[in-house]
């Protein structure tokens, strides 16, 4: 038994025991993002001008990680979700599309990113954030672990790639 096996199976087991903890993580896995987003958009107009430039940074590298990068690795590397072959304790309804990255971590990853090399405490939050929804969504069976781990490479990077293409030419 492989490692990413291992702890899926580790953290999926406790899904459909409590219904408290379900409803949390169904929230977390599906719903949590919007409230990110909502934050960022709080954060852009508290100080518009000087701020503009990083959400737009965040915008690109969350599109760059998700839309581009995700679809490229999915299309070399279709790898099934969790609930495809396995019996899973399923707490979301998903489509059967690749799972490997994690659109959802490469996308908030790479928003939390960009915030975090503009503000370290709104960027940790950021990060506790985007790691609460990628845990969420291991624990729903939608997501094996390595694809939050591959996300997670996705969307930094993109951040990174984001931040260094700003420097040089804006």
């Amino acid at each position: 038994m492989n490692l990413d096996f291992f702890i899926f199976h580790y953290l999926n087991q406790f899904a459909g025991q409590n219904i408290i903890f379900d409803n949390l993580a169904i929230f977390f896995a599906k719903y949590f993002g919007y409230v990110l987003i909502l934050f960022l958009i709080i954060f852009l107009f508290k100080k518009f001008k000087k701020r503009f430039f990083v959400i737009i940074k965040a915008f690109l590298a969350g599109i760059l990680s998700r839309l581009v990068f995700t679809n490229i690795i999915r299309w070399i590397w279709e790898r099934q979700r969790p609930f495809v072959e396995n019996q899973v304790n399923l707490l979301l309804t998903h489509e059967t599309s690749p799972s490997f990255p994690s659109g959802h971590a490469a996308f908030y990853f790479a928003i939390s990113t960009i915030i975090y090399s503009y503000n370290k405490k709104i960027g940790l939050l950021f990060f506790i954030g985007t790691f609460l929804i990628s845990l969420a969504r291991v624990f729903c069976g939608v997501h094996w672990p390595l694809d939050i781990l591959g996300g997670l490479i996705v969307g930094i990077f993109s951040g990174w790639l984001i931040n260094k293409i700003f420097k040089k030419y804006f």
